[in-house]
């Protein structure tokens, strides 16, 4: 016994499984994540390196060299670029595409860790990241309002950023342009030559007196306590108290000949929400979270987080890709329903009955739904690609079911009871079904197979498409007859005006087609001169036409990249800016200026934003 035959003696069966697998889809399409592009690692890995007050030239012969050399040894590196710029270097790794990202990664963590002991010792540690559109930020935040950059720095760490990590989804709040917390240091050379000092003086006495050492253990009988050296200063009083030198029986303190007080790194990078200073936090959700989701909750903790700062301090959000993000999703779900209310339209116009058109339409959520929750159980998103394959997967997978159906219907037509019908009539289509479904499959499987970044998108776009055919084929030969054996009608009463309109229309079509056929059989050589005319014209539109990966997309915002002269000051970039800003801001299409003044951390590019 066929399962065909099992789903048309037990239609109840047959209907769970439809029931049952269109809740799946459901339960799938609520719990699936949301973004724009498939979660994708670039065969890239970046080193960062920031070496304060070091000049270009510096960089490159005590830290690139160094660090090229070891990455090379790393398997599967394909090329290495580097630049190296004032206080900072950039270097990137292209991989082999058939090496393992993350494997490479930690070799390359590795290596550089390795290296890093012949790097200069007031170098910043390397930072190694590999390249991944999912693990950009989502959303940018910023924390403003006249108070003092320290109040608003307190509020951005300890008030904002814990609450929002507490979002579920979100992965990492990141802090842009952080001035950390520093003890500052005035020097009074007039006092440092009375005294007899130099500054290494100081720095070794700070290194000798503000430090917490173990100092062994004490040992007893049945017991043991650990000693350590309590000699870090923990306020800035006991810091000023440092003694520096003992000089004629006095003791000379770091008071004496400085001045210490609480204060903040050095500025060498400001944000600007509307002109006024701000403090930035960028949000990345965890992998394959729901991007739009994410989002949504942590517009709703701001809201809830506004109504704890203090009075004249906002939090607002200043750059949100998901916005664009759902609003391209709900366009594709939207021309994804509009295809599917025309797809049952002409399938009512053809087959001229509702029964049939529902019968066949049934067919779109079944396999939809159902292709949703294996892409789900894969570890795919919804995302352009998947979408895509959705809304291409329509128009196909009714192709099956009203194959099915036209052979059910004719069978039906002889005399047949509607059992028998669809009995016989789904056994003699099945594998005609079946080459025809896996035709499809063979035209757009070998997307799977491409190479390159652009096979790695387009593997969930041609996986999608493929697992939904073939659930269609699966739904055609077991669930349609089912169908039919149970709603199927054939008397001409049942056929609509339009459908009766339509025969009439296509069997004065299929005269015209008899006599256009005839013609092209008796100059069988004009009909390939015009196929082999139409194929080269193709071939020339087609290399007309211009290639991109992505298309050009209107997201509503513009990103602006200023550079001031080599050498110049935050002070005077930040002027120079100031100006573009207000240039900007003073356009009527303008709603908001989020402006980043000092491009690199670490002293690196002052000079730009």
């Amino acid at each position: 016994m066929s399962i065909t035959d099992v789903c048309i003696k037990k239609p109840v069966f047959a209907w769970m499984i439809m029931a049952a697998t269109i809740i799946f889809g459901l339960v799938a399409a609520q719990r699936i994540g949301i973004s724009q592009f498939p979660d994708v690692d670039f065969p890239t890995i970046n080193i960062s390196v920031s070496w304060e007050g070091a000049n270009p030239e510096a960089v490159e012969t005590d830290v690139v060299e160094f660090i090229e050399e070891a990455v090379t040894q790393v398997e599967g590196v394909k090329s290495i670029t580097s630049s190296a710029r004032q206080g900072s270097a950039n270097i990137t790794v292209e991989l082999d595409l058939s090496r393992n990202v993350d494997l490479a990664l930690q070799d390359v963590q590795t290596k550089v860790s390795q290296a890093q002991r012949r790097l200069p010792l007031d170098i910043d540690p390397p930072v190694v990241s590999k390249s991944n559109p999912e693990d950009q930020p989502i959303m940018w935040l910023g924390v403003a309002g006249p108070f003092s950059q320290q109040v608003v720095s307190d509020f951005a760490r300890y008030r904002v950023k814990e609450r929002l990590q507490t979002v579920p989804g979100v992965g990492e709040v990141m802090l842009g342009g952080l001035l950390e917390r520093n003890v500052r240091i005035w020097v009074d050379a007039e006092k440092l030559d009375a005294h007899a000092l130099t500054v290494t003086d100081l720095v070794a006495a700070l290194q000798r007196e503000h430090v917490e050492l173990p100092a062994g253990r004490i040992e007893t009988q049945g017991r043991e306590v650990n000693v350590r050296f309590m000699g870090e200063a923990l306020d800035l009083e006991t810091l000023r108290d440092v003694v520096v030198r003992e000089e004629n029986g006095r003791a000379v303190y770091l008071h004496d000949v400085a001045i210490v007080e609480d204060g903040f790194e050095d500025e060498r990078r400001l944000a600007r929400v509307n002109g006024e200073p701000a403090q930035a936090l960028g949000i990345k959700k965890q992998r394959g979270a729901n991007a739009v989701a994410v989002a949504q909750q942590v517009r709703a903790m701001l809201a809830e987080l506004q109504k704890e700062l203090p009075e004249g301090m906002s939090a607002s959000i200043n750059f949100d890709s998901t916005q664009f993000i759902e609003e391209s999703v709900h366009e594709i779900e939207f021309e994804l329903l509009l295809a599917c209310i025309l797809t049952a339209f002409v399938c009512w116009v053809f087959l001229g009955s509702l029964s049939s058109t529902l019968n066949v339409v049934l067919a779109i959520p079944m396999s939809l739904l159902g292709t949703v929750a294996v892409i789900y159980f894969l570890g795919f998103t919804l995302n352009t690609f998947t979408l895509l394959g959705l809304a291409l997967a329509v128009g196909i997978v009714v192709d099956d079911a009203i194959m099915v159906l036209e052979n059910i219907f004719r069978h039906a037509e002889e005399g047949k009871d509607r059992v028998s019908a669809a009995r016989e009539g789904t056994a003699e289509i099945t594998f005609a079904a079946l080459a025809a479904t896996l035709a499809v499959v063979a035209i757009f499987l070998p997307v799977v197979f491409m190479k390159g970044i652009i096979g790695r998108f387009f593997l969930q776009f041609g996986v999608t498409l493929c697992v939904a055919v073939l659930l269609s084929y699966v739904e055609a030969i077991t669930l349609a007859p089912a169908r039919c054996a149970q709603l199927l009608k054939t008397s001409r009463e049942h056929r609509s005006r339009v459908g009766v309109v339509v025969d009439k229309a296509f069997t004065k079509l299929e005269h015209l087609y008899a006599r256009v056929l005839a013609w092209g059989l008796v100059r069988p050589y004009r009909v390939l001169l015009v196929a082999v005319a139409m194929l080269v014209l193709s071939g020339f539109a087609f290399k007309a036409l211009p290639g991109e990966f992505v298309p050009s997309q209107d997201q509503g915002r513009m990103s602006v990249r200023l550079q001031t002269a080599v050498g110049s000051s935050l002070e005077e970039t930040n002027r120079l800016f100031k100006r573009a800003e207000d240039f900007v801001a003073s356009r009527p299409e303008v709603t908001r200026v989020f402006a980043v003044v000092g491009g690199g951390g670490g002293g690196g590019s002052v000079n730009s934003g």
